[in-house]
């Protein structure tokens, strides 16, 4: 044998015997792991990857919806992880936006091609190339605006208490890429759009989602801020190396605000999916600009919301922690309940 074929034949082994190396054991255990047989099975071994509590919500067509949970809903008082608990959704609020621009759009209040300069005058000189991006390309991301939450000085320990606190952050920085030539997340994208809906309607654009999204589906346990709930129905979270409780952390920003149930965002997902939530000209509309499904991110909470049309299932999960591998191993353990939802489905 010459030196290249024990070449070819040495490299593959050296990738997968550094990647076991390299990749952490804790990750790796837990994707290794053989799947169980049920959801509850799967999502009490979760919290033996470090996670302090989890939720799993499963709405599969033509059955009667399933609640999971396992862990801690408070860790220091020792209180059970709750399905029904309250939890900080993160950006899975950027759905509830979408929708009640669609719905403005719709009504002819807004159009999807009025600029930034054209609908907030007042700051358009502060932001790069705001007379080319429109209402269209916030809601895609595809605006260029750089993100305020990626700023070294946003203080994620202390939240800003008004929108403008953010904004300032981005103020007169360089576009990252020029209005609808690239796609790139932008936290900062909704909050210009809760500002520029709020100007239109002349009022709140929380009212706007309770009255128009919410109270139609029968949605009472979602809210828009944190000041608005029970701290006692919220789930605690926790981000790893930190000892102390961070549910009191208040994030007000439109897009990443909201607090909710499982089941809520369950439900309002099947809805904004099937029809029942939009009309036809809606439903055109945001199917045009955003996506539907999403995750959500913020100190002390993570969360996937996603429907699955092959089985049929929206699939709500929520983790209590952050930090460290969390996320890596909150999507490891979301994936297995697929997989265990579609074993189920084959039988």
């Amino acid at each position: 044998m010459n030196f290249k074929s024990i070449f070819r034949i040495l490299i593959p082994l050296l990738s997968v015997a550094f990647t076991i190396y390299f990749v952490p054991w804790l990750i790796l255990r837990a994707w290794l792991a053989p799947t169980p047989d049920t959801i509850q099975e799967q999502v009490d071994l979760a919290v033996n990857y470090k996670l302090d509590g989890i939720i799993v919500y499963v709405d599969q067509g033509g059955k009667e919806p399933q609640f999971y949970s396992a862990g801690w809903k408070d860790r220091d008082k020792k209180i059970p992880a709750d399905p029904h608990s309250l939890f900080k959704i993160a950006s899975i609020s950027k759905l509830y936006i979408a929708a009640a621009a669609s719905k403005i759009v719709a009504n002819g209040q807004l159009s999807l091609d009025d600029t930034l300069a054209e609908l907030l005058p007042d700051i358009a000189d502060q932001i790069e190339n705001s007379d080319q991006i429109t209402l269209r390309m916030l809601i895609q991301h595809r605006s260029g605006i750089p993100n305020y939450s990626d700023q070294p000085d946003y203080p994620w320990d202390k939240p800003f208490t008004e929108n403008r606190e953010a904004l300032e952050l981005i103020y007169g920085l360089p576009a990252d890429f020029a209005p609808n030539a690239d796609y790139a997340y932008s936290n900062t994208n909704y909050l210009l759009i809760g500002e520029i809906l709020d100007k239109t309607l002349g009022y709140s654009h929380h009212d706007f989602i309770r009255a128009e999204i919410l109270e139609p589906l029968g949605l009472k346990r979602t809210y828009s801020l944190l000041s608005e709930v029970n701290p006692d129905e919220l789930m605690s979270g926790y981000f790893v190396g930190y000892p102390l409780d961070i549910k009191g952390n208040d994030f007000i920003h439109p897009g990443g605000s909201m607090i909710s149930t499982a089941e809520e965002v369950g439900i309002f997902l099947r809805a904004l999916i099937d029809g029942t939530l939009l009309t036809e000209k809606e439903q055109e509309i945001y199917s045009s600009v955003y996506v539907y499904e999403h995750t959500g991110l913020v100190p002390g909470y993570q969360s996937i919301a996603r429907y699955h049309p092959d089985i049929d299932a929206v699939i709500v999960q929520f983790v209590n922690t952050n930090g460290g591998y969390a996320w890596n191993l909150h999507e490891i353990v979301y994936n297995r309940v697929v997989k265990i939802l579609r074993k189920n489905q084959e039988n």
